[in-house]
């Protein structure tokens, strides 16, 4: 077997927290491989030394292991001048027991030489930016459910089963009555039906009885309250943040618009997608790939004609999320029910699980060839779902009158045949 040599001069990175180790490999002469190494540390003076290292011998192309952040600041430096191609370290791992630092990146030069490894898809810096305001933000809505949560269960060890009553633990009502237990020095629970509004006013019996023999403490009311603070704080956070999210979103607006024509995409959803895949999809060669990069389609493990396992691959671990909130809203549209239909079809033969993969998948398709094309979301089979069945079912009756007029025509049915036969 004879391998192409893809890249003539290359260079393969090893990179630690505070040093890398860089491998030029050069083919000018095949078969021989010739190599150049040399350690830097991972400092801006030795980074920039690097860049200089690199084009003093003429090597411009630049392949390095996707190693959790130390990756960053190496891309960072040598990104204006050097292109750098960033690969998952599973696909470039060496034999155990024939490796440290110089092997390392010598064999990754070495792959990188002959084309051997796939990239990864890095993004231009604004994106990346974009991405970074993104990721944060999820992070400050988990923390918050998780202080709304133990802000609930702070109640309950307390005996006030208020959440079992109300739908709401945040809501108005609950809200004034929660405020009144932990700030007046003597609760009463008959006080609490007074902060009640609109239909809540007809469970008063059954909220007074889920608050009556309470057991709340000077010390459990200090600490719950230290908790509402902190969910306080964290709403307020995430409102400047949006804001941001704002501003570093208005040159993407169009695509933005683009996207909201989706049945369940919003505009945070739109600028979260936005910041995962970006609006260039010639870094996919398909929707194919895109899917498979977002984690939405099965993994391939066969072996002897038996499949072992489909389950979905473990990638896209803030796209797939978004786009499955997404799913759950386009389900459940009815101004746009194209994915509703979708979604009942599927979900009788493959579970409601399944189902929402399967919606996740068709959405991010969609959104491929909407960057590809710059059109707004019009599926070919729109009309058909969406018009009204008593139109569905006329059409119906018309297309199986023609094919049968047609049938009739070739001889190859009876002029006694009716429609309605069939």
């Amino acid at each position: 077997m004879i391998v192409k040599i893809v890249y003539p001069i290359c260079c393969g990175i090893d990179v630690h927290k505070t040093f890398l180790v860089a491998t030029i490999v050069s083919a000018m002469n095949p078969p021989v491989l010739t190599y150049k190494k040399e350690r830097f540390s991972t400092f801006n003076n030795n980074l920039v030394r690097l860049k200089n290292w690199l084009i003093q011998h003429h090597c411009y192309n630049v392949y390095m292991e996707f190693s959790d952040k130390y990756w960053g600041p190496v891309f960072n430096i040598l990104e204006p001048d050097v292109r750098v191609v960033i690969v998952n370290p599973k696909w470039v791992k060496a034999i155990k027991g024939n490796k440290d630092d110089v092997k390392d990146s010598k064999w990754i030069g070495e792959l990188f030489c002959f084309g051997l490894v796939r990239s990864s898809f890095i993004p231009e810096k604004p994106i990346r930016i974009l991405r970074e305001f993104t990721w944060y933000r999820a992070k400050l809505v988990a923390h918050k459910s998780s202080k709304k949560n133990r802000f609930q269960n702070g109640f309950m060890v307390c005996n006030i089963a208020l959440d079992s009553v109300v739908s709401d633990m945040f809501g108005t009502s609950a809200t004034a009555i929660t405020n009144y237990l932990l700030t007046d020095e003597n609760p009463s629970a008959k006080i609490c039906a007074t902060f009640l509004q609109r239909s809540l006013k007809k469970k008063a019996d059954t909220i007074i009885s889920s608050i009556e023999g309470f057991q709340l403490t000077v010390e459990q009311k200090w600490r719950m309250l230290q908790v509402k603070n902190h969910m306080e704080y964290l709403a307020s956070a995430i409102a400047q943040l949006d804001e941001q999210l704002d501003a570093l979103a208005k040159p993407y607006e169009a695509a933005i618009h683009l996207l909201c024509t989706i049945p369940g995409v919003k505009r945070g959803s739109a600028i979260t997608i936005i910041s995962k895949i970006g609006t260039d999809m010639s870094q996919f060669t398909s929707s194919k790939r895109l899917c498979c990069w977002a984690g939405l389609t099965p993994g391939g493990n066969e072996s002897a004609e038996k499949k072992k396992s489909v389950k979905i691959t473990r990638a896209g671990v803030y796209l797939k999320p978004a786009l499955v909130q997404v799913t759950h809203a386009a389900v459940k549209c009815l101004d746009q029910p194209y994915y509703k239909v979708k979604y009942e079809h599927i979900m009788r033969r493959r579970g409601k699980k399944r189902t929402i993969i399967a919606i996740a998948r068709m959405i991010l398709t969609a959104i491929y060839h909407m960057f590809q094309t710059g059109e707004l979301f019009n599926p070919v089979d729109f009309p058909k779902i969406d018009m009204p069945l008593e139109v569905r079912e006329h059409r119906k009756k018309v297309a199986i009158a023609e094919a049968v007029k047609l049938l009739k025509q070739q001889g190859l049915l009876p002029d006694t045949f009716s429609e309605t036969c069939t």
